[in-house]
């Protein structure tokens, strides 16, 4: 567990950690029009791979293919440390998320095997409060980082981690595996990383820099949307593939995808744009934020481990989801009013809420998806889980920067308009001053005022936004059949196969 649990930490860190320190690396790399690409490299690789992790896991055994993972996550970091200009960092940035993609994915997976279905949910409140508590160290290591020893250092404190989580996966982490025939589905390892790929750019690169409607942003949905169909195409032909079709029959195994997809559009917006209230609006630094999310951090580890206990007594799951996104709901109503008149101890109980909302589903899916497939199938089972949340969160996060950047503008301006034109500043600045949070804290009175109150209104805006999609994915929660979880042991010593699952009816 200690082993799985820091080898999860690293990548879950890694998702926060680089944000505020971003302004930093590109002022002294150069490049600061290629910013979004520092995140976009990392994102691409890890989403599109996650699912080739699982898939390969499952033919080869979870320890070996873990610390694989580990040691590519470790020497991608070491080189994005050594960058010398902005094009080597976003290279090395795609190499950290190859092995991202998959160390989430298949400590989760291992943990399908060693744990039954009926007592994993208790362990799985453990990784969320592990998740949890990265999103808050993250934003204050990377600006301490940034303002202190220096920004390579961000990716520098990888190494020792991964080293502490190879040493212990290598001394306690035995997992009997029975070796069988396989083939490796290139075709469709190739056409679903293509189609992954042209929709992640098309949501953050073509759509908010070129027009939601482009030429190129036009070329990129219809490429993405040809590469799945192929990609469904080449899986029912393929004798092991990547994603097994026949597990989209399974009711559970798609309803819980679905939901997971919705939720996680909610999830990563909040976690990326609630910073953005806490600095602009709020006048925070990047360490104050961080430490400003706590609460939110306290409200996963309070439903994550408590919902964790309860699913391993009486077996039951199916309230968690729909209980987990009415909270949500209210969260992002709660969050919808913040503004620069907020004290801090309201913004914080609507992040608690917002946590307590994440935590009664982040896990809860994978508990519920491992318990409804067979054992041969948990890899690509649970890596499916964070594939298609991974994807919701990519499309959130650039659903929602589009939003709050056309929302904005037109609030900057309703804003600027009744000022004397002494105080006006000058033509084509304002987009400098919005997207610089340090030249907005420096601001005089009024415009201060003004400027943070065209923030708070935009990002109200964005934050109702969501509730429609949030209320979507409470809708699928009641379609979710109930199972109840298996008591299965976990595999013999002796390497023989473990038993099967009880059938689940789908």
């Amino acid at each position: 567990m200690g082993g799985l649990m820091v080898g999860m930490f690293l990548s879950a860190l890694d998702q926060s950690i680089v944000g505020t320190a971003l302004p930093r690396i590109t002022s002294e790399l150069g490049g600061l029009d290629k910013l979004s690409w520092v995140v976009t490299a990392y994102l691409l690789t890890a989403t599109a791979s996650t699912p080739l992790w699982g898939k390969i896991s499952d033919l080869y055994g979870r320890r070996l293919l873990f610390q694989i993972a580990i040691l590519t996550f470790v020497v991608g970091s070491l080189l994005a440390g050594f960058s010398q200009n902005i094009e080597q960092l976003i290279a090395f940035r795609a190499v950290q998320g190859l092995g991202g993609g998959g160390l989430m994915a298949l400590a989760m997976a291992t943990i399908g095997d060693i744990i039954p279905p009926r007592e994993r949910g208790r362990y799985q409140g453990y990784f969320a409060a592990v998740f949890g508590t990265s999103s808050v160290l993250g934003p204050v290591l990377g600006g301490w980082f940034a303002d202190g020893p220096g920004w390579e250092w961000i990716f520098f404190i990888n190494v020792p981690i991964g080293i502490v989580a190879l040493v212990v996966t290598s001394a306690a982490l035995k997992i009997p595996h029975v070796r069988r025939d396989h083939t490796i589905d290139y075709l469709g390892a190739a056409t679903v990383v293509a189609a992954v790929s042209s929709f992640l750019l098309y949501t953050a690169w073509a759509g908010p820099d070129l027009g939601w409607t482009s030429g190129t942003a036009v070329g990129l949905l219809v490429a993405g949307a040809v590469l799945t169909a192929l990609f469904v195409l080449v899986e029912t032909r393929a004798s092991e593939p990547i994603i097994p079709m026949r597990l989209f029959g399974n009711s559970i195994f798609t309803i819980a995808n679905v939901f997971g997809f919705l939720i996680g559009v909610a999830m990563f917006g909040a976690m990326i744009f609630i910073p953005v209230y806490l600095q602009v609006v709020d006048g925070m630094s990047p360490t104050e934020s961080g430490l400003a999310m706590i609460p939110m951090v306290v409200g996963i580890f309070t439903t994550s481990i408590t919902a964790g206990r309860l699913m391993s007594r009486n077996g039951r799951y199916k309230i968690y989801p729909i209980l987990g996104a009415s909270v949500v709901i209210v969260a992002l109503l709660l969050l919808a009013t913040l503004d620069s008149t907020t004290p801090y101890w309201f913004a914080g109980l609507a992040m608690f809420v917002m946590g307590l909302g994440l935590g009664l589903t982040m896990q809860v899916l994978i508990v519920v998806v491992q318990n409804s497939v067979d054992r041969s199938d948990m890899g690509v089972a649970t890596s499916s889980v964070a594939f298609f949340r991974q994807m919701g969160g990519s499309f959130g996060t650039a659903l929602f920067g589009a939003i709050l950047s056309s929302r904005l503008a037109v609030h900057m301006a309703d804003a600027l308009a009744g000022l004397p034109a002494g105080q006006t500043p000058p033509a084509g600045s304002t987009d400098d001053i919005a997207n610089n949070v340090q030249a907005i804290q420096a601001l005089p009175e009024p415009l201060h005022g003004l400027v943070t109150g065209a923030f708070s209104d935009a990002l109200r805006d964005m934050f109702l936004t969501a509730v429609p999609l949030v209320a979507v994915a409470l809708a699928v929660a009641f379609f979710l059949k109930e199972v109840p979880l298996g008591t299965r042991q976990a595999p013999a010593d002796d390497g023989a196969p473990a038993p099967a699952e009880p059938a689940v009816t789908h």
